[in-house]
């Protein structure tokens, strides 16, 4: 499924946030008037997300309708 169809489909399930690892999305789609909010992590290995889900949880925390957010998780 591409990215446009993706937040398509999850917003029309009544989806509030989109949890992805993919950068290029904010360049990819337009996000204004999106209802749904996007946060990115910075790094797709487990163990490292576990080490900063800290992080992880401020943003989603923090996400409202139609907000990006990138998660700085270093490479280790």
């Amino acid at each position: 499924m591409s990215n446009g169809a993706l937040l398509n489909a999850a917003e029309e399930a009544g989806f509030d946030l989109l949890l992805s690892t993919d950068k290029n999305i904010q360049y990819q789609q337009n996000l204004k008037g999106r209802r749904i909010a996007v946060v990115i992590l910075g790094n797709s290995q487990r163990p490292a997300v576990h080490r900063y889900m800290d992080r992880v949880i401020a943003a989603v925390n923090a996400a409202t309708p139609g907000s990006y957010a990138e998660v700085d998780i270093p490479y280790e």
